[in-house]
């Protein structure tokens, strides 16, 4: 029986899934991260063997931890995997395999996964269309990667996850306004502000085979999103990958991970379609996608894959349908005003509509604090809907986006 320790096992709100669907598949799971046991999720804690409390950040003390952990009481007997699927716990868990001799991506493999220039490097390197980039450190190191590059440019965290902290600049005005934000940033990416479609390709792997493949799309683009926050963002799971509008994506997709000899594990990558039909690399980690995709992904489907990662992480197999059945989409709203959900107006009203294509309501209940809608894409909850056809999906998600009102005060 295989014997897992998992990184960060109840945060994001996904991990216990992982942590259920790799017990279920036979696994010993054993589970590390920075907070006390009786903190962890109930699901994480009634699917774990065992549990260290570690400092996440503190990497040389964790591995030390660990280290001392395995084969005494309490601990494992001994490893077979070390799994992260939380993005700034991949290095962790690379260092963790290396000084435990356990099989899986290495130190050197995981920086490209999570430094945004070395892994454009690499994958440019494999002859593939990525944007136009610097690194960069300092504020007059930004400034001269955006002259070079030109506007319109975008600002990154070199090791960041999602859009957060990422500005795109015009001109010099709005670059000075970008570096005043994020003078908490070490080290960014100035790179290309690349005009088209954005997307997501995720993939199942396991021994460097593609057992399972997704494409997302963003409606508006992620960016756009963050700037308004009248926008219901629209995060999408497509049911079609073998026609124009997103057939070259997905070849990139397989480029990209042929490119970074990705071996086994989950992987979401982001890609852009341009008006002329190019498409270019964004970035890609190895990890699933957030905000509740993997719903997405199951919903397109009627499959669990969170089961299905797990048989492709400890078995090498995937016997989930692969048959996609629908165009899904999660419709994220946010409230207006300020304080406590007063009010929610409209949900009945698309039930009549919409019926069963509305699939998923997790809204903030009456009577909740808001969230900081640009600290996370799920803000104050969302509608989940889905439909065979595509046309017909974005209109039922529209009529969401438009129809559905929370208020807060």
């Amino acid at each position: 029986m295989t014997t897992v320790l998992f990184l960060a096992p109840g945060y994001p709100d996904e991990m216990p899934l992982f942590v259920r669907g790799l017990a279920r598949a036979g696994a010993h799971v054993y589970g590390l991260s920075d907070v006390a046991a009786h903190e962890l999720p109930e699901m994480t804690r009634r699917h774990l063997d065992g549990y260290l409390q570690s400092s996440l950040r503190d990497e040389a003390g964790t591995v030390e931890a660990v280290r001392r952990w395995v084969g005494r009481p309490g601990g494992p007997p001994s490893l077979d995997r070390v799994i992260c699927l939380w993005e700034p716990g991949v290095i962790l868990a690379a260092k963790l395999r290396e000084a435990l001799g356990v099989p899986g991506m290495g130190v050197e493999q995981a920086r490209k996964f999570r430094d945004k220039d070395l892994m454009k490097q690499a994958v440019a390197q494999a002859g593939l269309r990525v944007p136009y980039h610097r690194r960069a450190s300092t504020a007059q190191e930004v400034r001269d990667a955006v002259e070079a590059i030109g506007y319109p440019a975008i600002i990154k965290p070199i090791d960041g996850a999602g859009s957060m902290d990422t500005f795109r600049v015009d001109d010099a005005k709005e670059l000075e306004q970008a570096l005043a934000r994020m003078e908490h940033v070490p080290e960014v990416n100035v790179e290309e502000f690349i005009d088209g479609e954005e997307f997501t390709y995720d993939t199942i792997c396991a021994n460097g085979k593609i057992l399972y493949e997704h494409v997302g799309y963003y409606r508006p683009r992620p960016l756009i999103a963050r700037q308004e926050e009248w926008i219901s963002p629209q995060t999408m799971s497509l049911r079609d990958l073998d026609t124009p509008w997103v057939r070259d994506g997905v070849k990139l997709g397989h480029d990209v991970l042929q490119a970074l000899e990705f071996d086994t594990g989950f992987t979401h990558m982001e890609w852009y379609r341009k008006s002329n039909g190019e498409v270019v690399f964004g970035e890609i980690g190895a990890r699933p996608p957030g905000a509740r995709t993997v719903d997405l992904m199951n919903f397109n489907g009627d499959i669990d894959l969170f089961a299905g990662y797990a048989e492709a992480e400890l078995h090498g197999t995937f016997s989930q349908s692969q048959e996609r059945k629908y165009y899904v989409a999660n419709i994220f709203k946010r409230a207006q005003g300020q304080g406590r959900i007063r009010h929610i107006e409209g949900l009945d009203e698309l039930r009549r509509r919409f019926g069963p294509a509305i699939v998923n309501v997790d809204l903030l209940p009456v009577g909740a604090p808001r969230r900081d809608w640009v600290l996370t894409l799920i803000s104050d909850g969302y509608v989940t809907v889905r439909h065979p056809d595509k046309e017909t999906l974005f209109a039922i998600a529209d009529a969401v986006g438009t129809d559905l009102q929370l208020y807060a005060g």
